[in-house]
């Protein structure tokens, strides 16, 4: 039987991935961002790519408490059971400056774009949520290293930790594994803006023990693994993948 899953950050790099792996399964992909006209552009390119895709484009933004209902009713209006969800959502907020008035809005901006919208979508999706179905949330190195600015950004990766312990244990008796994948430096995403220096990417790319940038495929292929019954006994574990680079370097 088909199952339904719902993608947040699905507009681009990792979430986008991440959709069309499942595509691929045959279930039917509810991709969730905020910007509707990136959202039905990766749809239709998805639909492309893949023959017979049911793939459904849904314009929220996840760190609005008042997304949730939306993304309930439609989950609830699909007709067949929510098999997983992959948080994709997230952010680099602009680094704060010395003035108190700019740290806080990093940090404030940090935990809405990173925090948030993971515990608005599963919040508002578990009472739908199948028994044996999965919950990934997509965290970074970042979390492990630290990040720029004051830090809020891997603070707000490392926030995710404890919830998806805390989660695993809420959803255990119902079959529900709940992980986390921290990416490391992964090419073809909209984290880095414009783009890396040449010189920076270099760098992170000798950081790897594989000697290459990781690719959104790479990731999205465990956020697949973790939601396929291979996957189903792996649960409150924080997986890295990031071709070996070391902590700290």
């Amino acid at each position: 039987m088909s199952r339904l899953i719902v993608v947040t950050g699905a507009s681009a790099g990792i979430g986008k991935a991440t959709a069309k792996r499942f595509a691929e399964n045959k279930d039917k992909v509810l991709l969730v961002a905020r910007g509707e006209q990136r959202l039905h552009r990766a749809a239709e390119e998805i639909t492309s790519d893949v023959p017979g895709a049911d793939v459904e484009p849904l314009a929220l933004d996840m760190s609005d408490a008042g997304a949730a209902q939306a993304l309930r009713e439609r989950v609830g209006a699909a007709g067949l059971p929510l098999g997983a969800l992959l948080c994709c959502a997230g952010a680099v907020p602009a680094p704060g400056g010395e003035d108190m008035a700019s740290v806080l809005t990093e940090w404030q901006e940090a935990y809405r774009s990173n925090v948030l919208t993971s515990v608005i979508a599963v919040e508002s999706l578990l009472p739908l949520m199948a028994d044996g179905g999965s919950v990934v949330l997509y965290s970074s190195i970042a979390a492990y290293r630290g990040s720029g600015g004051t830090g809020a950004y891997g603070a707000a990766k490392a926030a995710l930790h404890s919830y998806v312990h805390v989660l695993a244990t809420r959803l255990g008796q119902r079959g529900i594994n709940v992980n986390a994948i921290a990416p490391g430096y992964v090419a073809g995403t909209d984290l880095f803006g414009d783009g890396l220096p040449a010189a920076r990417e270099s760098m992170l790319v000798r950081q790897t023990a594989l000697g290459r940038a990781g690719d959104p495929v790479d990731v999205a292929e465990l956020g697949f693994y973790l939601c396929s019954p291979a996957g189903a006994y792996v649960t409150s574990q924080i997986l890295q993948i990031n071709g070996g680079s070391q902590h700290g370097v």
